[in-house]
């Protein structure tokens, strides 16, 4: 397991973390088709998780109506976990618990309130990374980041991030944090996989220039590239896409990927989804990628999938296969800029 800087900070986490949406599902709705993980299973994934090094645990406020930090917390207690072995991260947006009109969104009262609600879920003093889910068109960003720099303050939070923003929105809040002299968003969690790049459009540029981390969730795609699914609608019984097909992919480019990842995986002797994984881990951008499992064998197949290295030409094909349409202004942007861009690479092989 290696260990990467997280964003602009002294903070270092491990290259996998371990998703918690699986936690605490069997109450209805939407994440019960996600996982219906109980305290002993979770206790089981969590162990096994720091055993192999991953330091970093991701959950957030709605998974399960907030059981899933409460199975997080009580995990981290059961198996006597010391707390700065272990890095936190939850976020907030929507409702959980209570629902009334102030129980969503960024505002100050939601997330004074929210943070409050997480630390007692979870029993601990403070969390290390506390992030808001999605853009609450409601409410201004400086109260946004002034609520999250006022939780810095006391203690109550090391660092904040953001999750599913755009990138206007996310350099917009930078530009705030530092005229203001506010804590800065350090992380956006986001969607990423080989079959679904278009975060490289606007976003890492973002990232990459303003020292921004990135966590990747659902790194699989809901399971479509695990090499489970068949290009002709065939699917693994019990798997996730199944009852819940999110997020949205174009399936045909995926089978695509899928293709050339799995005589990558069979060259290899892995599987696909480890081929899947290890080409998020090759990404410059990426400080993390989030795992989610229900069975400690699916958990060590994605643990495995640090020790893959891809070769020059295994990426190349799977570039070329996963590869972006061009879009303006960036095809306009390559062309316009490749004579400086040549003048750069002139003076470093000088």
């Amino acid at each position: 397991m290696r260990y990467r800087k997280f964003g602009n900070t002294g903070l270092f986490v491990s290259e996998l973390c371990l998703g918690t949406m699986t936690f605490g599902g069997g109450t209805g709705g939407i994440w019960d088709n996600i996982g219906q993980l109980q305290q002993a299973e979770a206790d089981a994934l969590i162990g096994r998780s720091l055993d192999a090094g991953i330091n970093f645990i991701d959950t957030a406020d709605v998974y399960a109506d907030g059981r899933s930090e409460i199975i997080t917390g009580q995990a981290l207690k059961n198996l006597k976990v010391p707390r700065e072995n272990v890095v936190v991260a939850t976020k907030i947006l929507g409702e959980t618990g209570t629902k009334g009109a102030n129980s969503r969104g960024a505002s100050r009262y939601h997330i004074i309130d929210g943070v409050k609600a997480s630390l007692k879920r979870l029993q601990l003093d403070h969390v290390d990374l506390y992030q808001i889910h999605g853009f609450d068109p409601a409410t201004p960003i400086e109260e946004t980041l002034r609520a999250l720099d006022n939780l810095v303050q006391h203690g109550h939070v090391r660092y904040i991030g953001v999750s599913n923003w755009a990138a206007w929105q996310i350099m917009k809040a930078l530009g705030i944090s530092e005229r203001l002299g506010l804590a800065r968003f350090e992380s956006l969690q986001a969607y990423y996989t080989i079959a679904g790049r278009d975060l490289e459009r606007e976003i890492v540029p973002l990232l990459q220039s303003e020292n921004v981390g990135l966590m990747v969730w659902s790194p699989l795609a809901g399971g479509l590239l695990s090499g489970k699914y068949t290009r002709d609608g065939g699917k693994e019984e019990g798997s996730r896409r199944t009852k819940f097909d999110f997020p949205p992919v174009n399936v045909e480019r995926a089978h695509d990927c899928v293709d050339v990842m799995r005589r990558v995986a069979e060259a290899k002797g892995v599987s696909v989804a480890q081929v899947a994984l290890a080409w998020l881990l090759h990404q410059k951008a990426v400080s993390s990628v989030i795992i989610g499992a229900k069975r400690v064998e699916q958990l060590d197949d994605n643990i495995a999938a640090t020790k893959v290295r891809l070769n020059a030409d295994e990426l190349a094909a799977l570039d070329e296969v996963s590869q972006l349409p061009a879009e303006y202004p960036g095809w306009m942007l390559t062309r316009q800029g490749e004579y400086r861009r040549n003048q750069l690479k002139e003076e470093r092989a000088e």
